[in-house]
C-alpha cells in the first residue's frame, strides 16, 4: 500500500492512501457511523465521524456520504430491535405503555408523523430520542426508516460538503470539534430524550394536562406496584 504523507498545518500530519487501497478507510467510516447511531443515549451526530475521516484521510466525498449514511441507518435499525427488550428491563410498565401510546398516536396521524420525522432528521441533531421512542413504542421500522434515510442523506450530504470546505483549515476544525455547536446539539438531544422519558404523554394527549414523572425506573417486582409520583406543571 502506498502512503502519501500530507502536512497541511504546522505540527499536524494527515495520511492519505492511494485510491486502490482506501477500502479500509471507508470501512472505518461505515463502522464509525454505525457505532455512533447504535447507542441508546445522545451521542454526537454520525456526520461528525464522517467529516473527521473525510478530512484526515482525504477521502472522496460522495462515497463517504453513501457509506456513512448506510452505516447510520443500520445502526438505528439495530437500535429499534434491541431497545424494546432493554426498556422492559429498566423502565416500569407504566412508562413503556405511555411511550407505546405516543407511538400509536404518531401512526394514526401518518402524514403529520412522517413530516415531523423528516423535519427532525434534516436538523443537525442526534436522532437517538426519535428512535428510542420508536423502539419503545414498538413502531415497525418500515414506518420510520425510509423517511429517516431521505432526511439523513440530505443533511449529511450538506454537512460533509461543509466539512470538506473546513478541511482547508483542518487543524482548527479538529481542535474545534467540541465547539459550542456540538455541545448545543448534544444538549438539545438530551432534552428531547428527557422529554420522551419523563413526560406523561398519555395524560398530556388525552387530558391536556402536563405531568412530569421521574419515577420511571424498574426496581424489581416491588417497583411495579409502587405508587408513581407525578409533578403537575
Amino acid at each position: 500500500m502506498t502512503l502519501v504523507i500530507l502536512r497541511r498545518t504546522p505540527g499536524r500530519i494527515f495520511v492519505k492512501s492511494d485510491d486502490g487501497n482506501m477500502w479500509w478507510q471507508y470501512l472505518l467510516v461505515f463502522l464509525g457511523s454505525f457505532l455512533f447511531d447504535v447507542v441508546p443515549f445522545p451521542f454526537p451526530p454520525a456526520f461528525t465521524i464522517m467529516v473527521f475521516f473525510q478530512v484526515v484521510f482525504g477521502l472522496h466525498i460522495w462515497p463517504v456520504i453513501v457509506i456513512g449514511v448506510l452505516g447510520s441507518v443500520l445502526g438505528r435499525y439495530v437500535l429499534t430491535l434491541y431497545i424494546p427488550h432493554l426498556s422492559d428491563r429498566i423502565f416500569k410498565r407504566s412508562k413503556n405503555e405511555d411511550v407505546q401510546f405516543l407511538g400509536e398516536q404518531m401512526k394514526h396521524q401518518f402524514w403529520k408523523g412522517q413530516l415531523a420525522i423528516l423535519a427532525y432528521t434534516l436538523l443537525p441533531l442526534p436522532t437517538t430520542p426519535l428512535f428510542l421512542a420508536s423502539g419503545m413504542s414498538r413502531i415497525n421500522a418500515a414506518y420510520i426508516i425510509p423517511v429517516f434515510l431521505v432526511g439523513k442523506f440530505t443533511s449529511d450530504a450538506i454537512t460533509v460538503h461543509l466539512g470538506n470546505y473546513v478541511s482547508q483549515n483542518a487543524e482548527n476544525f479538529i481542535n474545534g470539534s467540541l465547539s459550542w455547536e456540538a455541545i448545543l446539539s448534544l444538549l438539545i438531544g438530551t432534552i428531547f430524550l428527557c422529554a420522551i422519558l419523563f413526560i406523561n404523554w398519555r395524560t398530556l394527549i388525552q387530558k391536556k394536562k402536563f405531568l412530569v414523572d421521574f419515577h420511571i425506573w424498574k426496581h424489581g417486582a416491588a417497583g411495579e406496584h409502587s405508587n408513581n409520583t407525578a409533578e403537575g406543571i
